[in-house]
């Protein structure tokens, strides 16, 4: 890395765009309220904003780094292959992502592409980060309840989304591997059932 990020919250995001302070508040808000982590880096290496989600996975990142404050090497890489990419075909448009295993079973899908402001000089690296064990986590409980899924049909349904296997599913849950399969296939068969009775 040819430049060291500092990682924090940039409270000044008016500074960098000085756009109304009404819109620039809204806008603020707007990306703290995603689920997802949002960073906006300049070619240089500069970290420009990083949303508190952002921050908390970064720190996933850099947890074997002795300084946990600076952007991840493994996300400043990513950042450097579009920003060559754009040198070899500056007529195409490239969106690069890579998924990065955090500290524990965290899995970080990483998203990188440009983005040009009007009220910035130059165009910045707009980073979107994904938990994806958070991400499917939430898709689980959504289906739960689209699907109609019991209180243990939910339980097997949010392993087997986080990627368990059915000896993984029947150790946690402290059941047999038959019963696993008894529960998914009765979640299958519901999850068909509602499918197609949207469709009519």
């Amino acid at each position: 890395m040819t430049k060291t990020a500092t990682l924090h919250r940039q409270p000044e995001l008016q500074s960098c765009y000085p756009v109304a302070r009404q819109s620039v508040n809204l806008l603020s808000a707007m990306i703290e309220a995603l689920s997802d982590g949002i960073l906006m880096v300049s070619p240089a290496g500069q970290l420009l904003h990083a949303n508190r989600r952002a921050v908390n996975l970064c720190r996933q990142l850099t947890a074997s780094q002795a300084d946990t404050a600076s952007l991840p090497t493994s996300i400043w890489r990513i950042c450097q292959s579009l920003i060559e990419s754009r040198t070899l075909f500056p007529n195409q448009i490239f969106v690069i992502e890579d998924e990065i295993r955090g500290t524990g079973a965290t899995l970080i899908r990483i998203r990188v592409q440009w983005i040009d402001i009007d009220a910035v000089d130059h165009p910045c690296l707009l980073v979107t980060l994904e938990d994806r064990h958070q991400s499917a986590k939430t898709a689980a409980i959504a289906e739960a309840q689209r699907y109609h899924l019991t209180q243990r049909e939910t339980e097997v349904w949010l392993l087997r989304r986080a990627d368990y296997h059915y000896e993984e599913i029947a150790d946690r849950l402290f059941i047999s591997i038959n019963t696993v399969k008894k529960h998914l296939k009765s979640i299958y068969a519901k999850r068909n059932q509602t499918l197609a009775h949207e469709d009519c």
